[in-house]
Formats: C-alpha cells, sequence, structure tokens
C-alpha cells in the first residue's frame, strides 16, 4: 500500500517540523515540503499528491498563500488537487474557500480533533 502524500508549502522550519510530526503520527502519510511557488507547482505536476497545504503568508518571500491557492484554480490540472489554507485567521480561510480551496485550519487547532477529522477525509488511511 501506499503512503498518502501531503505537499506543504511556506511553513517555517519550526511548523514544518511540528505539522509532519503531526500528520505522519495520526496518519499514514509522506509530508514533503515546498518553499516556493516553483516548487510547489513542480511537484504537483510530477502528480501523486493527495492534498496540499499553503500557509496563509510564505515563510521564505512573504508572498500571499491565497495568490497560489488562485494561480492552482485556475490551472486545469493542478485545480484537481484538494488544497487548504493554512491560517489561523477566519477571514483569510473566507478567501481560500471563495477562491476555491477547502476549508482548513490554523496550526493553533492543527491537533484539534475536527481537525484531524477534516484531514482524514483525504488522507483516509489512517492509523
Amino acid at each position: 500500500m501506499f503512503k498518502k502524500r501531503v505537499l506543504s508549502l511556506g511553513q517555517c522550519a519550526a511548523d514544518q517540523w511540528s505539522m509532519s510530526r503531526v500528520l505522519q503520527t495520526s496518519f499514514d502519510v509522506e509530508v514533503i515540503a515546498a518553499d516556493r511557488f516553483a516548487d510547489a507547482e513542480e511537484q504537483l505536476r510530477q502528480g501523486g499528491i493527495d492534498l496540499m497545504l499553503v500557509n496563509r503568508v510564505l515563510d521564505r518571500d512573504g508572498s500571499s498563500g491565497l495568490d497560489f491557492i488562485r494561480q492552482m484554480k485556475a490551472d486545469d490540472v493542478l485545480r484537481q488537487v484538494p488544497v487548504m489554507l493554512v491560517s489561523n485567521y477566519a477571514d483569510a480561510q473566507r478567501q481560500a474557500v471563495a477562491l476555491g480551496a477547502l476549508p482548513g485550519f490554523g496550526k493553533a487547532v492543527l491537533e484539534d480533533a475536527a481537525t484531524l477529522a477534516r484531514l482524514r477525509d483525504f488522507l483516509s488511511d489512517s492509523k
């Protein structure tokens, strides 16, 4: 059986470590980190990504995660990949959903049962 693959864009090193730890402890997944739009797009085009997580503000260059979601949803191939915004801000979550993202979550609630249940819908080969 193949592990599910999660692509995480724009997290700082500490948040990426924390998110990877929670996801890998809760689900049988591989977490791939990307720092820039181009890196994430390349990974998505290679295929095999089951869920895309996008930080509201990319750590490396300060660019907008919402802009990446907008670009994803405008692309016939990339729009097929489920995407969630990682942000504690409700207004940013609403904007992401309006662009076509699924309801996401904030880092503050990453380990909450409701967040894990939402993720389970896409990472169903859970432990």
